[in-house]
């Protein structure tokens, strides 16, 4: 076996450990937003305990970014592919911390009746779901056209998340008691498009490693 190719499969392994992060992360959401919108106080401490582990994997990845550059010294395309992969990690670790604070945002409301059904958090977290589908694919794939197409669909959760907002907003005026909850959610909204700025993040990542040219959005 050659050096390169080798050093071809270590990347490889790289890009796996990142889709297996990434496939983890997604879960961890969308097992959040279901604990929440069942008050399903158990899941929402499943949730919570993973957390550790999405953490665990951000570090063994860093730690094998870092073992490729001390002993590859890399250098143009493979160094972005490491890069990269060091800046996707942290957008997945972030990601999975809000899944966590929208978990805990279950535990304080399971006993509590919901103001209203939830229709747009659901809704939100669709799209931020499926955004983060699309940005691992585009970079599985390096597709350049996927990674814009992400970038764009951030304008629609921005949309709905100042939709609830609002809504939330005129709960609150309306009726006092409302205040602590509507607030909750507020945040759990406010998550969600966290999340999909990170998934926009790894998009642009995307465009990088393949372009060599940053994309920031507006």
């Amino acid at each position: 076996m050659t050096m390169r190719h080798s050093y071809d499969q270590e990347l490889e392994h790289l890009r796996q450990n990142l889709l297996d992060m990434g496939n983890a992360v997604a879960g961890a959401i969308e097992d959040a937003v279901t604990s929440l919108a069942r008050q399903d106080a158990e899941l929402a401490g499943k949730v919570m305990e993973f957390d550790d582990r999405i953490d665990q994997m951000e570090v063994e990845i860093e730690d094998k970014c870092m073992v490729l550059i001390a002993r590859q010294q890399p250098i143009a395309r493979d160094l972005r592919v490491i890069g990269t992969g060091l800046k996707i990690t942290t957008d997945l670790e972030r990601m999975g911390d809000h899944a966590y604070d929208i978990a805990k945002i279950t535990l304080t409301l399971a006993n509590q009746p919901l103001i209203k059904p939830l229709v747009d958090i659901p809704r939100m977290a669709q799209l931020a779901q499926k955004m983060l589908k699309d940005s691992l694919e585009a970079y599985t794939t390096l597709d350049i056209s996927l990674a814009e197409q992400v970038c764009l669909n951030d304008d629609e959760v921005d949309h709905i998340y100042y939709q609830v907002f609002r809504e939330l907003l005129t709960y609150m005026m309306e009726d006092p008691s409302t205040i602590s909850q509507a607030t909750q959610l507020i945040f759990v909204a406010r998550y969600l498009e966290r999340i999909a700025d990170h998934a926009t993040n790894i998009a642009e990542w995307t465009i990088y490693l393949v372009t060599g040219q940053r994309r920031r959005k507006k």
